[in-house]
């Protein structure tokens, strides 16, 4: 799941990325075109309560960022509830995100 809030500064957003506890892991990296898709420079966090594995980041307004979830360092998976899908280079998918928030 994705869930956008403002930022303090205007020209960002905060988007808090999520991966529900339905997936089992041991860990879980968030790899993107905002990290130059660097497998290890963003590990998720797991929310202790309900188990789900999240990160927020400060993004760019008003930009499309390709993603995807890197589990155990060999399954990729993709946000259920990304804002759209696009083909990637090895005939999968890619999940987006919009830094657009809507008021």
């Amino acid at each position: 799941m994705i869930y956008k809030t403002a930022s303090q500064d205007p020209n960002k957003i905060l988007v808090r990325f999520e991966l529900p506890s339905a997936i089992w892991a041991e860990s879980v990296y968030l790899v993107g075109d905002f990290n130059n898709w660097d497998e290890k420079a963003h590990p998720m966090i797991r929310d202790r309560d309900k188990g789900n594995w999240y990160i927020i980041l400060e993004l760019e307004r008003g930009k499309e960022y390709q993603f995807r979830y890197l589990v155990n360092g060999r399954e990729w998976h993709n946000d259920w509830q990304a804002d759209k899908y696009v083909p990637n280079l090895y005939g999968g998918t890619n999940s987006v995100v919009c830094t657009i928030l809507e008021e």
